[in-house]
Protein backbone atom coordinates (compact mmCIF):
# COMPACT_ATOMS: atom_id res chain seq x y z
CA UNK A 1 0.00 0.00 0.00
CA UNK A 2 1.10 3.45 -1.11
CA UNK A 3 2.57 5.78 1.76
CA UNK A 4 0.16 9.15 2.44
CA UNK A 5 2.27 11.87 1.30
CA UNK A 6 2.38 15.74 2.68
CA UNK A 7 3.63 18.65 0.51
CA UNK A 8 5.16 21.77 2.70
CA UNK A 9 7.44 23.97 1.68
CA UNK A 10 10.58 25.74 3.20
CA UNK A 11 9.91 28.30 5.54
CA UNK A 12 11.64 31.76 5.66
CA UNK A 13 9.58 33.38 8.30
CA UNK A 14 10.58 33.03 11.91
CA UNK A 15 10.38 34.18 15.22
CA UNK A 16 7.40 36.13 16.39
CA UNK A 17 6.43 36.53 12.01
CA UNK A 18 4.70 33.04 12.48
CA UNK A 19 2.00 34.08 13.71
CA UNK A 20 1.21 35.98 10.26
CA UNK A 21 1.37 32.27 8.88
CA UNK A 22 -0.95 30.50 11.53
CA UNK A 23 -3.33 33.72 10.48
CA UNK A 24 -3.06 32.16 6.57
CA UNK A 25 -4.18 28.85 7.56
CA UNK A 26 0.00 27.96 7.79
CA UNK A 27 1.65 26.20 10.46
CA UNK A 28 5.40 26.54 10.83
CA UNK A 29 6.86 23.55 11.11
CA UNK A 30 10.76 21.75 11.44
CA UNK A 31 12.30 18.55 9.81
CA UNK A 32 14.94 17.31 11.49
CA UNK A 33 16.93 13.47 11.89
CA UNK A 34 19.59 12.19 12.85
CA UNK A 35 23.11 13.37 11.43
CA UNK A 36 20.61 15.82 9.43
CA UNK A 37 20.20 19.80 10.09
CA UNK A 38 16.84 20.79 10.65
CA UNK A 39 15.06 22.19 7.98
CA UNK A 40 12.32 24.79 8.29
CA UNK A 41 9.27 24.70 5.96
CA UNK A 42 5.43 25.15 6.31
CA UNK A 43 2.04 23.39 5.84
CA UNK A 44 -1.19 23.83 5.06
CA UNK A 45 -2.99 23.11 8.43
CA UNK A 46 -5.62 21.86 6.61
CA UNK A 47 -4.00 19.65 4.70
CA UNK A 48 -1.92 18.40 7.79
CA UNK A 49 -4.44 17.78 10.24
CA UNK A 50 -6.28 15.77 7.18
CA UNK A 51 -3.23 13.41 6.98
CA UNK A 52 -2.68 13.10 11.05
CA UNK A 53 -6.61 11.99 11.02
CA UNK A 54 -6.02 9.47 8.24
CA UNK A 55 -2.56 8.52 9.27
CA UNK A 56 -1.88 5.72 12.26
CA UNK A 57 0.32 6.38 15.32
CA UNK A 58 4.47 5.90 13.93
CA UNK A 59 2.90 5.56 10.63
CA UNK A 60 5.91 6.48 7.76
CA UNK A 61 4.55 10.09 5.97
CA UNK A 62 6.14 11.06 2.91
CA UNK A 63 6.80 14.59 2.79
CA UNK A 64 7.49 16.38 -0.54
CA UNK A 65 9.40 19.59 0.14
CA UNK A 66 9.03 22.06 -2.87
CA UNK A 67 12.45 22.67 -4.79
CA UNK A 68 12.99 19.12 -3.51
CA UNK A 69 13.89 16.02 -5.96
CA UNK A 70 12.81 13.06 -3.80
CA UNK A 71 10.46 12.81 -0.73
CA UNK A 72 11.21 12.44 2.88
CA UNK A 73 10.26 10.05 4.89
CA UNK A 74 9.40 11.33 8.49
CA UNK A 75 7.03 10.46 11.26
CA UNK A 76 5.12 13.01 13.20
CA UNK A 77 7.23 13.86 16.14
CA UNK A 78 5.37 16.38 18.20
CA UNK A 79 2.31 18.75 17.46
CA UNK A 80 2.28 21.80 20.09
CA UNK A 81 -0.83 22.91 20.27
CA UNK A 82 -2.63 25.84 22.39
CA UNK A 83 -3.81 25.06 25.96
CA UNK A 84 -7.33 26.83 25.59
CA UNK A 85 -8.01 25.73 21.65
CA UNK A 86 -6.24 23.07 20.92
CA UNK A 87 -5.19 24.78 17.55
CA UNK A 88 -2.14 23.50 16.13
CA UNK A 89 1.06 25.79 16.63
CA UNK A 90 4.07 24.04 15.35
CA UNK A 91 4.76 20.89 14.08
CA UNK A 92 8.06 18.57 14.45
CA UNK A 93 8.81 15.55 11.65
CA UNK A 94 11.40 13.21 12.22
CA UNK A 95 13.17 11.79 9.01
CA UNK A 96 13.93 8.46 9.24
CA UNK A 97 15.78 5.87 7.31
CA UNK A 98 13.81 2.88 6.55
CA UNK A 99 16.80 0.78 6.68
CA UNK A 100 17.92 1.66 10.17
CA UNK A 101 16.12 0.68 13.23
CA UNK A 102 13.98 3.37 15.38
CA UNK A 103 12.01 3.26 18.81
CA UNK A 104 9.12 4.37 19.09
CA UNK A 105 5.57 4.10 22.09
CA UNK A 106 3.16 1.92 20.13
CA UNK A 107 -0.17 2.30 22.06
CA UNK A 108 -2.06 -0.93 23.79
CA UNK A 109 -5.42 -1.27 23.06
CA UNK A 110 -7.53 -3.60 25.40
CA UNK A 111 -9.63 -6.40 23.62
CA UNK A 112 -11.87 -9.21 24.68
CA UNK A 113 -13.79 -10.20 27.30
CA UNK A 114 -12.96 -11.08 31.06
CA UNK A 115 -15.22 -13.68 33.15
CA UNK A 116 -13.36 -11.94 36.46
CA UNK A 117 -14.97 -8.29 35.66
CA UNK A 118 -18.22 -9.17 34.03
CA UNK A 119 -19.14 -12.39 36.54
CA UNK A 120 -17.16 -11.51 39.61
CA UNK A 121 -17.52 -7.60 39.16
CA UNK A 122 -13.63 -7.44 38.97
CA UNK A 123 -12.35 -3.56 37.94
CA UNK A 124 -9.72 -3.79 35.41
CA UNK A 125 -6.79 -1.51 36.16
CA UNK A 126 -4.11 -0.35 33.45
CA UNK A 127 -0.18 -0.57 34.29
CA UNK A 128 1.02 0.66 31.37
CA UNK A 129 -0.88 2.32 28.33
CA UNK A 130 1.79 2.09 25.17
CA UNK A 131 4.46 -0.28 24.80
CA UNK A 132 8.09 1.03 23.98
CA UNK A 133 9.66 -0.94 21.13
CA UNK A 134 12.38 -1.16 18.70
CA UNK A 135 12.07 -1.73 14.49
CA UNK A 136 12.50 -0.74 10.97
CA UNK A 137 10.16 2.80 10.64
CA UNK A 138 7.81 0.02 8.43
CA UNK A 139 7.38 -2.89 10.88
CA UNK A 140 6.47 -0.76 13.37
CA UNK A 141 3.02 -1.46 14.73
CA UNK A 142 0.09 1.37 15.07
CA UNK A 143 -1.06 -0.54 18.06
CA UNK A 144 -0.88 -3.66 19.83
CA UNK A 145 -3.93 -5.90 21.31
CA UNK A 146 -3.82 -7.04 24.94
CA UNK A 147 -6.40 -9.71 24.76
CA UNK A 148 -8.21 -9.64 28.46
CA UNK A 149 -10.14 -13.26 27.98
CA UNK A 150 -7.30 -15.41 30.17
CA UNK A 151 -8.39 -12.89 33.29
CA UNK A 152 -10.95 -15.63 34.29
CA UNK A 153 -10.15 -14.67 38.03
CA UNK A 154 -9.47 -11.41 40.49
CA UNK A 155 -6.15 -10.42 41.24
CA UNK A 156 -4.98 -12.14 37.83
CA UNK A 157 -2.97 -9.61 35.24
CA UNK A 158 -0.94 -9.82 32.21
CA UNK A 159 2.68 -9.07 31.80
CA UNK A 160 4.81 -7.67 29.22
CA UNK A 161 5.83 -11.10 28.48
CA UNK A 162 2.32 -12.11 27.75
CA UNK A 163 2.02 -9.59 24.64
CA UNK A 164 1.97 -10.95 21.27
CA UNK A 165 4.39 -8.85 19.33
CA UNK A 166 5.62 -9.64 15.87
CA UNK A 167 8.49 -11.17 15.56
CA UNK A 168 10.51 -8.07 13.62
CA UNK A 169 9.70 -5.90 16.81
CA UNK A 170 11.79 -5.69 19.68
CA UNK A 171 10.00 -4.98 22.97
CA UNK A 172 12.40 -2.68 25.52
CA UNK A 173 10.03 -3.02 28.97
CA UNK A 174 10.88 -4.96 31.68
CA UNK A 175 8.91 -8.41 31.17
CA UNK A 176 7.64 -8.10 34.46
CA UNK A 177 5.97 -5.00 34.33
CA UNK A 178 1.71 -5.31 34.59
CA UNK A 179 0.40 -4.37 31.60
CA UNK A 180 -3.71 -4.51 32.71
CA UNK A 181 -4.76 -6.55 36.05
CA UNK A 182 -8.35 -7.75 37.42
CA UNK A 183 -8.43 -6.73 41.10
CA UNK A 184 -11.01 -6.49 43.55
CA UNK A 185 -13.59 -4.13 43.84
CA UNK A 186 -12.76 -3.25 47.65
CA UNK A 187 -9.50 -3.37 47.09
CA UNK A 188 -9.67 -0.88 44.54
CA UNK A 189 -11.77 1.70 46.73
CA UNK A 190 -9.42 1.00 49.64
CA UNK A 191 -6.48 2.12 47.61
CA UNK A 192 -7.66 5.27 45.81
CA UNK A 193 -9.17 6.41 49.54
CA UNK A 194 -5.49 5.98 50.89
CA UNK A 195 -4.24 7.81 47.82
CA UNK A 196 -6.22 10.81 48.14
CA UNK A 197 -4.76 13.67 49.53
CA UNK A 198 -6.14 15.59 52.46
CA UNK A 199 -8.30 18.95 51.20
CA UNK A 200 -6.27 21.29 51.30
CA UNK A 201 -7.25 25.39 51.22
CA UNK A 202 -7.29 26.11 47.56
CA UNK A 203 -4.24 28.73 46.07
CA UNK A 204 -5.23 32.02 44.09
CA UNK A 205 -5.22 31.23 40.61
CA UNK A 206 -2.02 32.56 38.63
CA UNK A 207 -2.10 34.24 35.64
CA UNK A 208 -2.09 32.35 32.71
CA UNK A 209 -0.10 32.72 30.44
CA UNK A 210 -0.03 32.23 26.32
CA UNK A 211 2.11 28.89 25.28
CA UNK A 212 5.61 29.55 24.18
CA UNK A 213 5.53 30.07 20.29
CA UNK A 214 8.14 30.28 17.01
Amino acid sequence: MARKELSVEPRQVAGKKVKQLRRAGVLPANIYGHGLSSVAVQVSMEELEKTLRAAAANEVIDVKVAGERGARPVVVHHIQRHALTSSPLHADFYQVSLREKMRADVPLVVVGRSEAVETYSGVLVSGIEALHVEALPLDIPARIEVDITPLAELETAIHVRDLSVPANVTVLNDADVVVVKVAAPRLVVEEEEAAAPEAEEPAAPAAEEAPAAE
